[in-house]
């Protein structure tokens, strides 16, 4: 198949399947003769298999290691656990980052009047804490 029906079975856009070639993440496709590349359904299911990998959150490096681990048929589960744990652990961590600053501009936004006076800590929050006179 040509690479829009490749996209639309996969989900991943043209431009990314491009990407995943060009870093070699996929095979290149084959060229039919009239110059378009051609996609198998093997070629579909890896694209899917990184677009799943993306939506958890794995990194290039890490989706790379999982597809060298889905097609070593004599792979350790473990070796697939160890990076979605690892993974786990970094999202935590980013949510955990993202959650304190939600807090921080909560309690800015709370302690600003939202009026017509020029005095914000929002503001001068963001230069340092000394507001500019």
């Amino acid at each position: 198949m040509k690479i829009g029906p490749a996209s639309d079975a996969s989900g991943v856009s043209q431009r990314m399947i491009r990407h995943y070639e060009t870093i070699g993440l996929i095979p290149s496709a084959p060229r039919r003769d009239s110059g378009y590349r051609d996609y198998a359904d093997a070629d579909v299911h890896r694209l899917r298999f990184i677009a799943n990998a993306r939506d958890l959150g794995f990194p290039i490096e890490e989706i790379r290691t999982l597809l060298e681990l889905w097609t070593d048929a004599a792979r350790s589960s473990g070796d697939v656990k160890r990076l979605a744990t690892m993974r786990a652990d970094e999202l935590g961590r980013k949510a955990a980052a993202l959650e304190a600053m939600r807090r921080a501009l909560l309690d800015l936004a709370t302690r600003c009047h939202g009026d017509d006076r020029p005095d914000c800590p929002i503001i001068d929050n963001l230069i340092g804490g000394a507001p500019v006179r």
